[in-house]
């Protein structure tokens, strides 16, 4: 169901704070032009937590509104309330949302068979879930025997794994039969040399297209490409990391640009030192001329 390149959205900000639609449209367009298969709105690089639930919902209606059906809109629709969750879900199954992503639930720490009920409880909307393991950023993960036990789930048939683990792929594709998609750019070509089937991307808000031709190329056995286009985009991949994301991708797409470097606090601009090397990486890459 959910397979290629999936680029995890930025919400672009106007230079009052607000949220810049204007720009998103621009976006978007571009992405599809690049040939990407989806888009992933309102997750961890679209700012999530600094969005109040009315933009939220705005923003994945949007997002639908203006793929058109042309790809495919995962909503990043987690919370570390399942209520919370459900409610999000159902609003952006309403907005014709292809599926939702659902993150880990966070700080709280649930035990495994929280995580299996939480899950389950949102299934049961009838949207599509694609599973998000995130530990780094939730203190959670989540255990490759409760991924194969909520696979059995026909509305969960997918997940972003961002665990940092190319053995964790082997390791969940060896225990069930779900999707995988890598959650880490510079893992894209290592995890599908082991199975998962593509990436939710940050850096193709950058190299939309090179993103996409290195997952197909995969995909159709053309290693060899696949391969130099990672060698090549591998700085990029690694310093879009070098401050939280989606600070560096931000600042990157400033540079380019495609839209205005604002985001809410608690996050803020770049250190001049990582300005500095994401700017001459950028460069030597021929991504910024």
């Amino acid at each position: 169901m959910f397979e290629g390149t999936y680029t995890a959205i930025v919400t672009p900000f106007t230079r009052d704070g607000r949220v810049d639609y204007s720009r998103l449209t621009a976006l978007i367009d571009m992405q599809v032009q690049a040939g990407v298969d989806g888009i992933v709105p309102v997750g961890t690089t679209g700012e999530s937590p600094t969005l109040d639930m009315k933009e939220h919902a705005e923003m994945v209606a949007r997002t639908v509104e203006l793929c058109r059906h042309r790809i495919k809109v995962v909503a990043g629709t987690g919370a570390n309330s399942t209520a919370e969750a459900l409610e999000l879900t159902r609003e952006a199954k309403a907005a014709g949302a292809d599926g939702t992503l659902q993150v880990t639930p966070y700080y709280n720490r649930p035990s495994q068979e929280g995580l299996y009920r939480h899950f389950s409880a949102v299934a049961e909307l009838g949207l599509p879930v694609m599973l998000y393991n995130v530990p780094a950023r939730t203190g959670r993960e989540i255990a490759v025997e409760t991924v194969a036990r909520l696979s059995r789930n026909p509305n969960i048939p997918c997940i972003k794994e961002a665990g940092g683990s190319v053995d964790r792929v082997s390791a969940i594709l060896g225990a069930c039969r779900i999707t995988v998609l890598c959650g880490d750019d510079s893992l894209t070509l290592p995890m599908m040399s082991v199975g998962a089937r593509g990436v939710v991307s940050v850096a193709s808000n950058v190299i939309p297209k090179q993103v996409a031709t290195m997952v197909h190329a995969a995909f159709e056995g053309r290693w060899n490409e696949a391969r130099e286009i990672h060698a090549r985009y591998y700085p990029v991949f690694r310093d879009l990391f070098i401050e939280a994301n989606p600070i560096p991708v931000k600042a990157a797409m400033a540079m380019l640009g495609w839209i205005e470097e604002v985001y809410r606090l608690p996050l803020c601009e770049l250190s001049a030192e990582n300005r500095q090397r994401l700017q001459q990486t950028l460069s030597s890459t021929g991504v910024l001329s």
